[in-house]
């Protein structure tokens, strides 16, 4: 074997990775989407109408589709250029190799300790809270508009912060690794038609930033006093304290952390 030959085979395994990768990404983007996946359907249906029509010999109907096939793409961009804008931006922030430093288990701990001790007083005392937890895809866009703190992280800072009296109480704050970067931070409402009305602001600002970033989104209900978490496009509503904490703690792990806890568990024996 030759180092030319294996020059070519290489360069074919690398094209087929980044074609991999591509497709990882915009299949991803795509799935937490809910207009972008709206899209695929149609596009999807076309082509399946496109090849009955061909198969059945209907000239009209195949003509009329050739056209929209032709000139769809132009038409899909057009319509549909806030969404993605959206999701080439959601590409452009995604970080390779992470921006923050990943945290110790000593230093989750902490970070747990201290949002779940706020939490608590916020829910008893029925204060309304959005706490987003940045974790490998950034949220510069929103910590740039909003109230810069960079302290460390603290369940007085949180109850502060949060206080009806606060000018940053109808915000969101946002946590990078064990510090809190900003306070008053306001994020995109989600757009899901299957979110309950009966969910105010804070519950759709933490799924609209749970939908376009891998982050964690904290919810305290201001009237009700019910926490809930944001979490891969998903909202988890009305957790219990204890489901909330557990939750947290599965989410703040790192993925490798949780690669290998998945390898050992399927590794014994019953």
């Amino acid at each position: 074997m030759n180092l030319s030959l294996v020059w070519d085979i290489f360069t074919k395994i690398l094209d087929i990775c980044f074609v991999w990768i591509a497709f990882y990404y915009i299949l991803k983007n795509v799935k937490n989407n809910i207009k972008m996946v709206l899209i695929v359907k149609g596009v999807i249906l076309i082509l399946i109408v496109k090849l009955l029509s061909d198969w059945l010999n209907l000239y009209t109907v195949g003509v009329i589709l050739e056209y929209a096939i032709q000139w769809g793409p132009l038409a899909i961009i057009v319509i549909f250029q806030p969404e993605i804008r959206s999701v080439l931006e959601s590409l452009g922030r995604t970080q390779l190799l992470g921006r923050h430093k990943i945290l110790t288990v000593d230093e989750r701990e902490k970070v747990v300790y201290e949002i779940m001790r706020a939490v608590e007083y916020l829910r008893k005392n029925r204060i309304g809270a959005l706490i987003v937890i940045e974790r490998e895809i950034s949220l510069e866009e929103y910590i740039r508009n909003a109230t810069k703190v960079y302290a460390d992280l603290s369940d007085s800072l949180l109850e502060t912060i949060f206080f009806p009296n606060s000018p940053l109480h109808d915000g969101g704050v946002i946590i990078q690794g064990d510090r809190i970067t900003c306070a008053g931070a306001v994020f995109k409402t989600s757009m899901n038609p299957d979110i309950s009305k009966r969910l105010g602001t804070r519950h759709r600002a933490g799924l609209g930033i749970a939908e376009e970033s891998d982050a964690i989104a904290l919810i305290v209900s201001e009237e009700t006093g019910r926490l809930s978490i944001a979490v891969d496009s998903h909202l988890h509503y009305n957790l219990e304290p204890d489901q909330f904490r557990m939750m947290l703690i599965d989410e703040l792990k790192p993925k490798m952390e949780v690669f290998f806890e998945a390898d050992e568990s399927d590794g014994e024996e019953e």
